[in-house]
């Protein structure tokens, strides 16, 4: 078993409702895995954030 990482989008929407807007699998929390996840997102239209939280790492 290999050990991979998951990246979770959850908003909340106009009714204050947690929503997933995105999931993505990959091998590690690599700079470039984040950033082609967070383009992802905006490509579909994610706007206005106002709070992002991760855990440390280096991406």
């Amino acid at each position: 078993m290999s050990s991979v990482a998951a990246m979770i989008a959850v908003a909340a929407n106009t009714d204050g409702k947690r929503e997933l807007v995105g999931l993505h699998i990959g091998p590690s929390e690599a700079e470039t895995f984040w950033t082609g996840f967070l383009k992802t997102l905006y490509r579909r239209g994610l706007k206005g954030v106002k709070l992002v939280i991760s855990d440390a790492h280096e991406g």
